[in-house]
């Protein structure tokens, strides 16, 4: 089937998953997989925000230093970071040192709990999951956005969110689990975990 690749373990996998350990790893056991709670999700769009225009392995090879620099990514501590976290953020070369997004985890952080009082993030994430979904077949069928990403963008934003764009929050639907986009054949499509 187009786009997949059979690891020498005898395993069917999306093809981007054999290119490397690291992607290999994420993919089998974390790509795909339900994200819940606050602090989870918070993580995730603010990885998602740092990866544009990076390829993800940028993003996932300096994961552990994200999660240093951002106190784990605890809404709560990174809302209050001031100037001199900012600064100590740009020069930390374990992770992406963008002052724009870097100003976006922050202000997000500050979205995150102001949303607590309407319902909470997961509450607005999972609202915007499709009720049907169709996998895709072949890498012809992948797509960057969504209506459903297209909204839970416009949302974010009236909320108070940067840096989440209707392929950005696709991108961040796929890897929370909101959608199955494991290709047709692949060990994980259907939900298989």
């Amino acid at each position: 089937m187009s786009g997949l690749v059979v690891g020498a373990d005898g395993i069917a996998r999306c093809a981007w998953a054999g290119s490397t350990p690291d992607y290999l790893d994420y993919h089998d056991t974390e790509w795909g997989v339900p994200v819940h709670g606050e602090r989870a999700l918070y993580e995730r769009l603010t990885l998602e925000a740092f990866q544009s225009g990076l390829a993800w392995i940028t993003i996932l090879r300096k994961r552990e230093g994200f999660r240093a620099a951002f106190a784990g990514f605890d809404p709560e501590v990174v809302a209050r970071f001031d100037d001199d976290d900012r600064a100590r953020l740009m020069a930390d070369t374990g992770i992406v040192r963008n002052r724009l997004k870097v100003d976006a985890a922050i202000k997000n952080a500050a979205a995150v709990l102001a949303l607590r009082e309407a319902g909470g993030l997961d509450e607005l994430v999972w609202s915007h999951a499709p009720e049907h979904h169709t996998p895709p077949q072949t890498t012809a069928d992948f797509r960057a956005t969504s209506p459903e990403s297209v909204a839970l963008a416009k949302a974010l934003k009236r909320a108070g969110f940067v840096f989440v764009g209707p392929t950005t929050m696709y991108a961040a639907m796929q890897a929370c689990g909101l959608v199955d986009d494991h290709l047709a054949g692949c060990h994980r499509a259907g939900g298989a975990r």
